[in-house]
């Protein structure tokens, strides 16, 4: 990155910053490198696939979640799309009004909101998504086929240790 401020430079940076702490920087370095990855890969693929539909990344992934669950009752589409509630009704008002989804009350409860893919958000999201995946493969083109495969259970482990259950995180005392 021609202003100074890379991946090797802000790797550099925060070793010598952090150098007499007792950090675990293996983990640091890797998670650090997650969240690079992920904006750098969801800046790309924004501007690369969906500017040209005026979509937001967070847009997509819900109708993305939509379109692959052939329709979501609403909290379960901000738990899929990992988006709070509030986050969900602001994204899903303004896919709504582009004619892009609709909200249905459910039938039996009338509390519930069933998200579902309006005939143009499902032309959409058939149109668009291989365009979406040929990007995604682009990013991922210089990574061999086993270490794609790692690097992909390596991710899926990460997301499944914070979903289990189980795992807790340190409480204050």
């Amino acid at each position: 990155m021609p202003d100074g401020y890379g991946l090797a430079e802000t790797e550099k940076a925060m070793s010598a910053h952090v150098a007499k702490l007792a950090l675990d920087l293996p983990a640091a370095a890797a998670l650090s490198s997650l969240n690079r990855a992920a904006n750098a890969v969801r800046n790309h693929l924004t501007n690369a696939v969906l500017r040209e539909h005026d979509l937001s990344w967070t847009g997509f992934v819900v109708l993305w979640c939509v379109w692959i669950f052939d329709g979501l009752e609403t909290r379960h589409a901000a738990t899929v799309a990992a988006i709070s509630k509030g986050t969900l009704t602001g994204v899903a008002k303004t896919l709504e009004g582009r004619g892009l989804l609709r909200r249905e009350i459910d039938a039996a409860d009338r509390r519930l909101v069933h998200l579902v893919l309006t005939s143009e958000g499902l032309a959409l999201m058939e149109d668009l998504y291989p365009r979406f995946n040929a990007a995604e493969a682009e990013v991922v083109a210089r990574i061999s086929g086993g270490r794609l495969t790692t690097i992909t259970n390596g991710l899926r482990t990460m997301v499944q240790t914070v979903e289990d259950k189980s795992w807790k995180t340190p409480q204050a005392d």
